[in-house]
């Protein structure tokens, strides 16, 4: 049998790891072949590969990014897009397709395998670690971690000039990262996408903090939005699955307290550092555990499933049902944290 393997979306911490596990027990135990397509749905696009056998796996799994490239390229808005994936994947005579993707790559591979017979295996791969189905994505980990060291830093800065500061985290639609981090880094406010904030109540948790001699860290997520306005955006710009780039409320929110509370403040964007450099033992763990699981649900021929972790166990779950809806915050639990604030 030749698999063929490609990494679609947002780099993430772990991607190397799943691979490695993939092409490893893949070769090892059931003397498959492998081919890598470059720049996620690109590869398949365009023909674009490269080889992958267990030489070119060595030595990647402490290596964040990803040896195969990724991109955000939707082969389903591309002209005859479908028609030149499927003649590709007969020109490199692909028997199963192993996709690690978050919402995105997985929907076009749940469509791929639902509606034209591809035979897809999904590896669920987001930061934001909004997928549902799973209890947790690799990646999101490794971030979490980078973004409370972050905020571990910047209370002593805070406190040395008795300013606010804003930090800035990813999650568009999903509070994962700002919850987790917010709450392990001592934050003073936390706001997520999932619930709109009001500012004056921001200013009230602020100016309690400064009575208390302290100086406050507010952890906003990308996607957070106030009661009353819009989403801040970067640009109007999309990309090929419609998203609009964002980033830029950390830096709104920070103006608006200092409007208000006349405090200094100043915001901290943490961005594409979050996504970068060498994933976490935990990733590591987990993303290996999901090549391995992969591998062997392209042996059993359980096409059109993407492996998902319940509690420690590697399950398998339909990838459509898995991209159906994202997985958001309960509002429990953000109401859990909130006694923190302010």
């Amino acid at each position: 049998m030749r698999v063929g393997v490609l990494t679609g979306g947002g780099d993430c911490p772990g991607l190397n790891a799943v691979i490695r596990g993939i092409v490893r027990k893949g070769v090892q135990e059931y003397d498959y072949d492998f081919v890598g397509f470059r720049d996620g749905w690109r590869g398949p696009l365009e023909n674009d590969t490269v080889p992958l056998d267990i030489p070119s796996v060595r030595g990647i799994l402490p290596r964040g990014g990803t040896v195969l490239g990724s991109s955000r390229t939707n082969p389903l808005q591309a002209e005859n897009g479908i028609r030149r994936v499927k003649e590709n994947l007969a020109k490199q005579e692909v028997d199963a397709l192993i996709v690690i993707g978050g919402e995105d790559t997985l929907g076009v591979a749940a469509r791929l395998a639902d509606e034209y017979g591809i035979k897809a295996v999904g590896v669920p791969k987001t930061i934001d670690n909004d997928l549902s189905g799973t209890d947790y994505t690799f990646g999101f980990n490794t971030a979490v971690g980078i973004a409370t060291e972050a905020i571990d830093r910047l209370h002593t800065t805070a406190e040395s000039h008795m300013r606010v500061l804003v930090v800035e985290v990813m999650g568009r639609h999903a509070g994962w990262i700002a919850l987790h981090s917010g709450l392990a880094g001592g934050a003073n406010v936390i706001l997520i996408p999932e619930q709109r904030f009001d500012v004056d109540q921001v200013c009230a948790w602020v100016t309690s903090r400064f009575r208390a001699s302290y100086a406050p860290i507010v952890v906003v997520a990308e996607g957070a939005m106030p009661r009353d306005g819009d989403m801040v955006l970067k640009d109007e710009s999309l990309d090929s699955f419609g998203h609009v780039r964002l980033s830029g409320v950390g830096e709104w929110l920070a103006k608006q307290i200092e409007k208000r509370t006349g405090k200094e403040a100043r915001t901290t964007v943490l961005g594409h550092v979050q996504r970068g450099g060498t994933p976490s033992a935990f990733d590591r763990w987990l993303a290996t555990r999901f090549g391995l699981h992969a591998i062997e649900a392209v042996r059993d021929g359980d096409f059109g499933k993407m492996v998902a972790l319940r509690g420690t166990d590697i399950v398998r779950v339909p990838i459509a049902d898995a991209t159906a809806r994202l997985k958001t915050v309960d509002p429990a639990l953000y109401e859990e944290v909130g006694v923190f604030f302010g």
